[in-house]
């Protein structure tokens, strides 16, 4: 949700604090209680990390994950990050939320502080929103590794005549 390792790791060391200071045996759904202080916390640090970008002159990517195996890591997690960042915060908590977690409308609205009506409404604009940025043509990691050295090659060297021009 917040496209940064740092920052996740910030809000849930944050939200495993206030946890700790609950009485937990006052409490009926522990699991509702961490997905909301984690979600607003979340809402909360993208609404300051958005004003922070204000003064960044370049595009901000999200921060990517590198994991242990490269070959194991999935062609639609950069993608979706970057999908995720054209999000308002809200329609990004509501389709985190929803669509990738399963929890219920009602819970979401709970959670983020908005009506039943405006949770569907901010899920169904951020799924107009992911689906907008899904790449048009599937290609395969080595076709891309081909086309990407063919270009550096030509924009190093200058001749523009290679056997991939002719193609795309």
């Amino acid at each position: 949700m917040l496209g940064s390792v740092a920052d996740a790791e910030d809000v849930v060391q944050d939200a495993f604090l206030r946890w700790l200071d609950v009485d937990r045996s006052t409490m009926r759904e522990p699991e509702a209680f961490l997905r909301r202080i984690v979600t607003r916390l979340c809402l909360d640090l993208l609404k300051s990390a958005r004003h922070r970008r204000e003064t960044y002159v370049g595009p901000w990517l999200p921060e990517p994950v590198v994991e242990a195996e490269e070959d194991e890591v999935d062609d639609v997690t950069l993608p979706l990050m970057m999908a995720l960042e054209r999000l308002s915060p809200l329609e990004r908590a509501a389709f985190l939320l929803h669509d990738v977690f399963g929890v219920g409308f009602d819970e979401v609205a709970e959670t983020i502080e908005r009506d039943l009506a405006a949770c569907r409404q901010l899920a169904s604009r951020a799924r107009t929103h992911v689906r907008a940025e899904r790449p048009r043509f599937r290609v395969s990691k080595e076709r891309g590794l081909e086309i990407a050295e063919a270009f550096f090659a030509a924009s190093r060297g200058g001749d523009m005549k290679t056997r991939y021009s002719r193609r795309m």
